[in-house]
Order: structure tokens, then C-alpha cells, then sequence
């Protein structure tokens, strides 16, 4: 089924059904209010969600109504947590390689993460919002999942049965203050502002055989001021699927219901065209772009993203058809209250 939350002037919006073709929706009043509801009780409400979705679906649901992106929040407008790795390692690669620094080997035994902030989520169509564009603004196309309560210990296969839903974000990065922050040995802060994600989230079920052992076998489209800039492939080349980073978490604590998980930047590894490499693939973010243009040419020429672009981060299943919806985002210039 597919999940959203409707905006309705409150902090954690109104939980609704959406249906499978993303064209109509239900609230799921009577069943649960908010996401965050479903996911501490799921075994009991997620059957009746479904049987809504169902009757969504077959155009029985007499109180159905057109489905609006510009209307949600998050899918989970704020969460307990949002932990998100860097599962695709050739994205360190390239940025390591353009400050010619090798990636230390335990990067690819041991995932990368940083806890970002949860208080504060922005639906898939609200602007972004920077106080100055100097911070050198980012986008970062990637997949995301919800849990439920996964207990401390847990192993990687085990991990993915706490699994309950899928989305996409957008994981802005202020890049020009990212190495600052960094040098202090403390890890990312304010270089990470508000995270957006799709507007829908969606039980496995809904990937079919697109979800295989913990990865998303789908295109992971990026479109920059109306040009298609990133069609890269997200499953074959995630190091570390989400049952091992949910269970990176679970090493010395427990996981609890409404954590999100993030993959890191989907990214794509070059091909050799006639000994000199090449990303046909394109890119998830401007800084693999840059670290491309680095190695390439020796020095970026790609600049950061300026207040008025846009940014579009959407998946479409083997059908053609979008599968959570779009991220679609505007940078806007932070205004005084």
C-alpha cells in the first residue's frame, strides 16, 4: 500500500491512503489518525489500511478525492530518528579521489552514518530554504526506509524484517560548511539543514521484484533546472543494503518504531571509454559532479545550486509508472520572521 500525510495545519498532519496509480486518496480516519500511530501498532492496523488501500484501488471507496503532492508533509512529518549512511561507496570514492585520499578499508566493512535532525522534516514540494547561497547549496537524491521496533543485537538478515516503508528524500548538504565542521571531529550539524522526502512511502510490497535482499533495483532520476542530470541505477551498487545499516545501528542500542534510515547519495561507477572514464549514469549530487569535474580537469567548473533552481528526485517502477511520487523543490532565500 502507499502512505502520505496530508497537510492540515497541525505538526504531524493527517495520515491518508493513496492510491496504487497515485491519482486518488482516502483518509484513513476511523483507522489512525497519524503515520506515526500505524508504525507503533502495526500488526493491528496495517491489515485495515490495507483493506482501504484495496477499495482505493477498485474505485469503491465512496469518499475518495484527487491526490495532491503539493498537499503533503513528510510521510513522517517529524520522527524518533533519521540515520542516514553512506551505502554507496563509490560516492567516497570519487569525492576522496578528487582530494587524492584513499578510502580507508574499513569504509567497506563497516558502513558510514551521521543522526541528522528529525524535528523538522519538508514535504516533497516545500521550498528549501537557505539563509545564504555562499553555503553552497546541495541536493542528495536517496532512498529511505521507516522501522518498526528492531532490538539491539539484531543481525543484518533480521534487520530487514523491521522494515515497513519506503521512500525517497532529498538529504540537502551545505557543502561550503561541511569541512569546518568536520575538522572539529564531531561529524555533520549545521551543514545538514531540513531533509524533504516523497510524498508517499510504501510497503515492499508495492516493488515487487525491485526489492531484492534489502536494495532497490530502480532508477534513481535527477532533474536540475528542467534537465535530467542523474538516471542512476540504485540497487547493484549498494555496498551495504538496509539490513546491515539498520543493524549498524543496532549494535549498542535498540531501534524503535518511526526511525528512518537513509542509503547516502545513489551513485553509479564510471565506464572506460577508450581509456578515459566516463559517468553515463550521471549523478545524485553536485558534489560527485564537482569531484568528477575534479579528477577529469582538475578543478570543479559545476557550481553549487542558487536561490530560484529546482530540484526533481522521483523513481519510476519497470511499468513507467512514478512509484512514490516526486520530490519537487525550489531554493528559496530564508526571510526574517
Amino acid at each position: 500500500m502507499k502512505l502520505a500525510t496530508y497537510k492540515d495545519g497541525s505538526r504531524d498532519g493527517q495520515l491518508i491512503v493513496v492510491s496504487r496509480d497515485l491519482s486518488t486518496a482516502h483518509y484513513a480516519t476511523g483507522i489512525a489518525l497519524r503515520m506515526q500511530q500505524v508504525l507503533d501498532d502495526w500488526n493491528f492496523l496495517s491489515p485495515q489500511l490495507e483493506d482501504l488501500y484495496q477499495t482505493l484501488n477498485s474505485g469503491k471507496a465512496r469518499h475518495a478525492f484527487p491526490f495532491d503532492p503539493a498537499n503533503c508533509m513528510a510521510p513522517l512529518p517529524r520522527a524518533y530518528q533519521w540515520a542516514d549512511g553512506s551505502a554507496y561507496l563509490n560516492h567516497v570514492e570519487l569525492v576522496r579521489a578528487a582530494r587524492s585520499s584513499e578510502v580507508p578499508h574499513s569504509f567497506y566493512t563497516d558502513p558510514l552514518m551521521y543522526q541528522g535532525g528529525s524535528d523538522d522534516f519538508i514535504g516533497p514540494c516545500d521550498p528549501v530554504v537557505c539563509r545564504d547561497e555562499a553555503f553552497g547549496i546541495d541536493f542528495e537524491a536517496e532512498i529511505a526506509v521507516i522501522t518498526g521496533d528492531v532490538p539491539m543485537g539484531v543481525s543484518p538478515e533480521n534487520a530487514l524484517d523491521g522494515i515497513r516503508l519506503v521512500m525517497l528524500a532529498n538529504d540537502v548538504s551545505l557543502r561550503n560548511l561541511i569541512a569546518n565542521e568536520l575538522a572539529k571531529g564531531f561529524g555533520f550539524f549545521q551543514s545538514k539543514p531540513a531533509t524533504a522526502f516523497s510524498p508517499v512511502a510504501v510497503t515492499l510490497d508495492e516493488l515487487g521484484d525491485a526489492w531484492d535482499h534489502g536494495r532497490v533495483h530502480l532508477t534513481m532520476q535527477s532533474t536540475w533546472n528542467g534537465r535530467k542530470v542523474g538516471m542512476c541505477e540504485a540497487g547493484p551498487e549498494m555496498t551495504f543494503h538496509f539490513g546491515q545499516l539498520i543493524a549498524h545501528i543496532g549494535k549498542t542500542r535498540n531501534v524503535r518504531a518511526g526511525s528512518i534510515v537513509g542509503s547516502g547519495t545513489v551513485s553509479n561507477k564510471s565506464i572506460d571509454v577508450n581509456g578515459k572514464p566516463e559517468w553515463p549514469k550521471g549523478y545524485s549530487c553536485i558534489a560527485e559532479k564537482r569531484a568528477i569535474e575534479t579528477i577529469l580537469d582538475g578543478k570543479p567548473s559545476t557550481e553549487f545550486m542558487k536561490f530560484g533552481d529546482s530540484i526533481r528526485i522521483e523513481m519510476k517502477g519497470k511499468d513507467g509508472q512514478s512509484v512514490f511520487g516526486a520530490i519537487d523543490q525550489k531554493i528559496a532565500p530564508f526571510e526574517q520572521a
